[in-house]
């Protein structure tokens, strides 16, 4: 699955790029033997949070990726924006 993109009342936002309802699958790690521990202690899902890492880790790099495939339109459409202005600048009062 990729980026989707959604759009709410604040505009387009890039949303999951996953399937939050796929199976869970067993993995191996190694981790920090310490570290594992005080996370225990502390009651912390390890696995969730692992999880959490790994889905922020996902997103920044395929929001990346996004930006580097779409650098060249990007930069096309702020010069363009930047000669001839957006079509609301007669209409704003601000």
């Amino acid at each position: 699955m990729h980026i989707i993109y959604v759009h709410d009342e604040w505009g387009w936002r890039m949303d999951t790029c996953y399937k939050l309802d796929a199976p869970k699958k067993a993995v191996n790690l190694s981790l920090n033997g310490d570290l594992l521990r005080l996370g225990k202690e502390l009651k912390l899902n390890v696995s969730s949070l692992a999880e959490e890492a790994l889905a922020t880790a996902v997103r920044a790099c395929l929001a990346e990726a996004w930006l580097a495939e779409n650098a060249q339109a990007i930069e096309g459409y702020n010069a363009h924006v930047t000669k001839a202005g957006v079509f609301s600048d007669g209409l704003r009062s601000f």
